[in-house]
């Protein structure tokens, strides 16, 4: 596994970091064992968000309480915050949280603008300031939009750019990555397996390791994932031609429009949980092993008939879905294939 610097930052450590969406998910105790197993297998970049419940909480109970020095890792956690009072109530939010003083990378979380000094809003001063004071010691920021990610690595002011970055990675999106590396703008991978879509960790972090500069923050839950990454610690796959042409492949069936799962479109007007039913057709043919077919998912999907076409979703998505047309689509392929399903069961 090599070692990768972000940026200008200076922050050096394995291409290989720990995505802390996921451990909020599981008990505080889980979490801990996870994060420390982490460590003690070699990762050092760890990535959470105030907007993630607990998860700064648990970082802190892993990392705060003296199990490591704190100069031997790297914490980067994200602030939804809209305006200069809500920046310095979750900034001390997060640093009660994490246990720490500081803060190694505070990035604007889900930024649907280019904050910048003189821009009238304040924030970007915020962070210059937070950052004169010793409390956070790199600026970044996390985009889902292409053209907004663009636009911070072409500002100059921003350490670190997070945006997800994936072996399905689009010509644009290739472009984001020569662009960091060509103005020394250390990038942060989110969502390297495409929100579940991705199963071949191989081939992820094949594909992740050609580039300097990059660092992957994979979405970590349970011991046997976090197994998986580590095991590349030793022994790194690299990109040949049987993982070139296997990722030809996956790119070309998951060609145009698809759900990533994020979730920034919820909650829907009538409960509908648009995150999984939009992807569903996928999901069923990806991650069979799942169990999409229960009694539970039967009745979510059912109730993505009752979709009112209201419209308030669609603004929401990062990626710009016709979110209900998803939807009608992938409630008639689970029909589709549940019917085939029970006509095998009666025979």
């Amino acid at each position: 596994m090599k070692n990768v610097t972000l940026g200008t930052t200076g922050i050096t450590v394995p291409q290989n970091g720990f995505g802390a969406l996921p451990i909020q998910r599981v008990t505080m105790e889980k979490a801990v064992k996870l994060l420390r197993m982490a460590y003690d297998g070699g990762m050092r970049f760890f990535d959470t968000a105030r907007a993630y419940s607990d998860s700064e909480e648990k970082l802190g109970e892993a990392f705060g309480t003296g199990y490591v020095k704190r100069e031997d890792i790297y914490i980067a956690t994200k602030t939804p915050a809209k305006t200069p009072e809500e920046f310095w109530d979750t900034l001390d939010t997060s640093l009660k949280n994490l246990k720490t003083d500081h803060v190694d990378i505070f990035q604007f979380h889900l930024m649907d603008t280019c904050w910048k000094p003189g821009d009238g809003s304040g924030m970007y001063e915020c962070m210059m300031e937070a950052k004169a004071q010793g409390k956070i010691r790199h600026i970044g920021g996390t985009a889902h939009k292409i053209g907004i990610a663009k636009e911070l690595v072409g500002s100059g002011l921003y350490e670190t750019v997070q945006y997800p970055i994936s072996y399905l990675a689009d010509e644009q999106e290739l472009e984001l990555i020569r662009m960091c590396e060509e103005r020394n703008v250390g990038l942060i991978c989110m969502k390297g397996l495409a929100g579940g879509l991705i199963t071949n960790a191989r081939a992820a972090m094949a594909f992740i390791s050609q580039f300097d500069g990059a660092v992957p923050i994979w979405g970590i839950q349970r011991e046997e994932e976090l197994r998986d990454w580590l095991s590349f610690m030793e022994e790194t796959p690299e990109m040949d031609e049987e993982i070139a042409a296997f990722i030809e492949k996956e790119k070309q069936e998951l060609s145009g429009e698809f759900c990533r799962g994020c979730g920034y479109c919820m909650p829907c007007t009538v409960g509908i949980v648009i995150s999984q039913c939009n992807r569903m057709s996928l999901l069923m043919r990806r991650a069979p092993g799942l169990n999409w077919d229960n009694e539970y998912w039967q009745k979510e999907m059912e109730r993505s008939a009752e979709c009112i076409r209201c419209g308030k979703c669609i603004p929401k998505c990062p990626y710009g879905l016709n979110i209900p047309e998803l939807l009608a689509k992938n409630l008639e392929d689970y029909r589709e294939v549940m019917a085939g399903r029970r006509q095998v069961f009666d025979r």
